[in-house]
């Protein structure tokens, strides 16, 4: 028990050098907890476990940790490395909606609404949205750059708003009560609506090109394949189809979430950050003010009168959790521009089904001459089968009468060949009133 002072400094002094002997990429900026204190009198660890075991450390937390950027509600931005613990500890969601995050739904589109955050993973932008800042993924993809660009465009002009509002807040409340207080933050769009909002316009920006471009390399395809069907040409149309269809699946999938999103004001709700913030501020003031006026002696009228006007204020306040009016304006006009995105999609389908069916057409027209082709052959094949007959029934060297009278070869060949024709036309003609062969 005497070695209890010595042995806490060396604990503390321990915990002081580890850090130090951390060797890697750059310390996480979310709060880590801190090592639990080693027991009274143990034995201060070797330089060598410490560096082993910060060695393991780096391994263990460089293998789940990936590059994430960080906006503020002012629109000032940081690089940081952070793995799952962390994202999950300063979040306050659970590890499913880190996968959901990952590779695996790369193109999958999702807008999910937890408890102190939401996960928005549309497209190529995969964040996670809290009442206070932003948490991008990835953020220097070529795709992202255009996301993080607007956040820091359009951020900073809500910096002055806000500052005003802060500043009236903080002198409101020396006479109003928290709610008049806090009534000038939600005059504006809230923080993650405004990310929501930059986040789909980029998103449907983006769908929008790539319909655009597609267009333009379609329907000059489309217009070749149409005056000349040949191999290479529809191997272009093929592969043009094939891209039309994983488009119009993209822009159907975030069209779907979006849609899920308005049918369901209970999810709406649940998207509302900034309001979750302010209700969790207006009851710890409320909780603060009714300590205070419990701990300090006030007339039974001034109680009561408090008390009516707190218990009015939650009442306000609850009846407005279910107003998503502002989410719904924003989701459906965004669903009414990927709804337009997607119908081009469909006309550029329908262009291409009907260019299918034109060569089609061809094709079949084609096919059928050559049908008329092949039994116009058949006819005048069976015509001259019937003449061929003749000339070798009369080959057979047999003794006939004929044989003997001249001049009659060439009459007899004549009477043959022009009994072939006649039969070729009748036959023809008989085609033609059955309507086998065309005019």
């Amino acid at each position: 028990m005497g070695k209890g002072p010595f042995s806490l400094k060396r604990s503390s002094s321990s915990r002081r050098q580890r850090p130090k002997k951390f060797i890697g990429p750059p310390p996480s900026p979310f709060p880590s907890p801190p090592p639990p204190p080693r027991p009274m009198g143990s034995a201060p660890s070797s330089p060598l476990n410490n560096n082993s075991l910060a060695v393991k450390a780096k391994k263990k937390a460089g293998g789940g940790a990936r590059l994430w950027m960080r906006f503020d509600r002012c629109g000032g931005s940081e690089l940081v490395e952070c793995d799952k613990n962390a994202i999950i500890r300063r979040a306050a969601i659970p590890p499913r909606d880190l996968r959901i995050l990952g590779p695996v739904f790369s193109h999958s589109s999702s807008i999910l609404a937890r408890e102190k955050a939401m996960v928005v993973n549309l497209e190529f932008i995969k964040a996670i949205v809290t009442a206070e800042e932003v948490l991008l993924l990835d953020p220097l993809r070529q795709e992202v750059l255009p996301f993080a660009d607007q956040l820091r465009q359009q951020l900073p002009q809500s910096r002055v708003d806000e500052q005003d509002n802060q500043l009236d807040a903080s002198t409101a409340r020396q006479w109003l009560p928290v709610p008049e207080a806090v009534e000038g933050l939600q005059c504006d769009l809230p923080f993650e609506f405004q990310v929501l909002e930059i986040a789909l316009e980029v998103v449907c920006t983006y769908l929008d090109s790539s319909v655009a471009d597609l267009e333009m390399e379609a329907y000059p395809v489309l217009d070749e394949l149409a005056r000349n069907v040949s191999t290479k040409n529809l191997e272009l149309v093929r592969s043009l189809k094939s891209n039309l269809t994983r488009l119009l699946a993209r822009v159907q999938k975030v069209r779907d979430e979006i849609e899920h999103l308005l049918d369901d004001n209970e999810d709406m709700a649940h998207l509302y950050l900034t309001r979750k913030w302010i209700q969790n501020q207006q009851s710890e003031a409320l909780l603060a003010r009714s300590g205070s006026n419990r701990s300090s002696p006030t007339a039974p009228n001034l109680r009561r009168l408090g008390s009516n006007r707190s218990s009015s204020l939650v009442t306000s306040n609850n009846m407005g959790e279910d107003d998503v009016e502002d989410l719904e304006m924003l989701l459906e006009a965004y669903f009414m521009q990927l709804d337009g995105t997607r119908n081009k999609i469909l006309s550029v389908r329908e262009y291409i089904d009907d260019t299918e069916d034109y060569v089609n057409i061809q094709l079949d027209n084609q096919r059928n001459e050559l049908i008329q082709l092949q039994l116009t052959l058949t006819i005048a094949s069976f015509a001259i089968a019937v003449e061929t007959l003749i000339a070798g029934i009369f080959g057979m060297n047999i003794p006939c009468v004929l044989y003997d009278k001249k001049g009659i070869f060439e009459l007899f060949v004549g009477g043959v060949t022009a009994f072939s024709v006649l039969l070729f036309f009748l036959v023809f003609g008989y085609a033609r009133w059955k309507k086998l062969l065309g005019s």
